[in-house]
């Protein structure tokens, strides 16, 4: 694979704890704000401390090394310190979205076999809800004050001491942060990342190269999840490690965001697609101050050239693209702002120290050809350790070291990758990834529902949304299933359409044939 331009390899990456990117950081810059959520702020030396004493806090409820610890809530500075001080007491920060359901939060809890909860006091309801009949979660923190006796994330900094003994860490073996995704089929499972994983990919995100390089100076707007690994490791973990600044917001709100880009001068906007069609659909675009921004990066789900383009003409902000995935801590990818090196449709070239190959669909054994179509493949320090209890899907994910992305794509002769499509059979809306197979679970429990495939529709706005062909064995209107389903999953799952059929494509071994079902959809647009 030819080597990209201003990307040159950073082996040996460094064996180290992902936390002492905050200690190296609290000692060279000890009063630099590090993060501002609302009208809160701390600075490096700060955030360092308060970590400090969660690990106290973790270690005073019995918390040993390897244990998994839940948090459940949006972006604020709690977050960030129960993530440091997870990653200070050896633990495993698993990452709960907070428009999950009961159901859904039950079984990333038991399947990660949480021992303690961080949960913010507007989900508390369902949290408390979701562990009532047993599982594993043996204590609870709450961020805020609830009608309960459980202790508030203020009240654990308060009773633990500043002063932490570190516990020893193999970086190459032991796990950091459990996110779910749902792979290629079937429920979420737990994405295995070790800190010499996040590290890396930290140390590969800082040294991208030219001017889209993060820098000590940036300030980044995080609205994006911290649940997300987007989020965790380019919009967390990265600034951190830099020295640069976090404003923290709970969920994106244009206006709102403006605002801040504003007051606080932001200079790096990481975004997805939904958001650069909120900057070009806003009226007052061309009349709102955005010029501290140096460029902005859309990553999570496919940005097409003309949206691009249209961003970059309305808020007269460079704008390029990446690409990466859960497995891969996210970052594989990153194109060029630079106008001789940037190829308008590519995710650019690799990152360095990433391998990738297109190999061929049936075997995925042979690499193909530049300009051949076939399966991006990738090997680097930033892939997996596998999934959670669950050899069988790390079987088939990763081979001979290769991680298998399920993406369609393309290299050209200089490296740039096109994204064709995906193998996957995943349903990619705005950036989350949505299992058919769970969707399908959840409407097959429908009494008048007798089988049912769904599928991801194309959609302008949220890439694809999902789509339920189903065989009915009684009456039934398609808006009682969609409500149906939506009372059990989280929002960004919501069936959006439902056509009814008399049968449901399968081979002879009873699969869905989901793509026979993409293509009919494909011919009536």
């Amino acid at each position: 694979m030819p080597n990209s331009p201003l990307r040159y390899s950073r082996y040996p990456y460094p064996e180290q704890p992902l936390h002492n990117f905050l200690k190296k950081s609290a000692i060279r810059l000890p009063n630099k704000i590090a993060v501002i959520d609302d009208e809160r702020s701390m600075t490096f030396k700060e955030l360092d401390e308060a970590s400090n004493r969660f690990a106290n806090g973790l270690g005073s409820m019995g918390i040993k090394k390897g244990d998994s610890i839940a948090i459940l809530a949006f972006n604020c500075i709690e977050y960030v310190i129960a993530f440091y001080g997870i990653s200070k007491a050896s633990g495993v920060v698993t990452t709960l979205n907070p428009a999950y359901k009961e159901s859904e939060i039950r079984h990333q809890l038991e399947d990660s076999q949480a021992k303690v909860l961080i949960v913010q006091s507007n989900l508390f309801e369902n949290a408390s809800n979701a562990i009532k009949n047993g599982g594993t979660v043996k204590h609870l923190i709450s961020i805020g004050e609830t009608n309960s006796t459980v202790p508030t994330f203020d009240q654990i900094l308060e009773n633990h001491s500043l002063e932490f003994n570190l516990i020893h860490i193999d970086p190459k073996n032991d796990l950091i942060a459990l996110p779910y995704s749902s792979g290629t089929t079937g429920m979420p499972k737990g994405v295995m990342l070790t800190h010499f994983n996040l590290v890396s990919n930290t140390i590969q995100f800082i040294n991208v190269g030219g001017q889209a390089a993060p820098k000590e100076d940036d300030v980044f707007l995080t609205f994006l999840p911290l649940y997300h690994i987007y989020g965790m490791n380019m919009l967390m973990n990265t600034p951190i490690a830099l020295g640069a600044t976090i404003v923290l917001m709970p969920r994106f709100d244009l206006i709102k965001a403006i605002t801040l880009i504003e007051k606080h001068q932001v200079t790096v906007l990481y975004i997805v697609p939904p958001i650069v069609l909120a900057f070009i659909n806003y009226p007052a675009i061309e009349k709102t101050d955005l010029s501290s921004i140096r460029f902005a990066l859309s990553g999570a789900a496919p940005l097409s050239s003309e949206l691009q383009t249209e961003f970059e003409k309305r808020t007269r902000i460079p704008c390029n693209k990446g690409y990466g995935l859960t497995e891969t801590s996210p970052l594989t990818n990153a194109d060029y702002l630079e106008p001789y090196l940037s190829k308008p449709g590519s995710i650019g070239p690799a990152i360095s120290d990433t391998e990738e190959m297109i190999v061929d669909l049936k075997t995925g054994i042979i690499k193909l050809d530049s300009g051949q179509i076939g399966e991006l493949i990738i090997k680097g320090p930033q892939v997996m350790k596998g999934y959670w209890n669950s050899t069988e899907a790390t079987a088939q994910t990763i081979r001979n070291g290769w991680l298998y992305t399920g993406d369609i794509a393309y290299m050209d002769p200089d490296g740039w990758v096109y994204i064709v499509d995906r193998k996957k059979e995943m349903i990619k809306f705005k950036g989350f990834q949505v299992a058919p197979a769970e969707l399908e679970g959840v409407l097959l429990d429908h009494d008048s529902v007798v089988d049912v495939a769904v599928i991801g529709k194309p959609d302008p706005e949220a890439g694809e949304v999902p789509k339920a062909f189903v065989v009915l064995k009684e009456k039934c209107t398609p808006e009682e299933l969609i409500e149906f389903a939506g009372s059990k999953l989280a929002n960004y799952k919501r069936i959006a359409e439902i056509e009814f059929v008399t049968q449901i494509p399968k081979s002879p071994s009873g699969k869905i044939l989901r793509r026979i079902l993409i293509e009919q959809e494909r011919t009536k647009e």
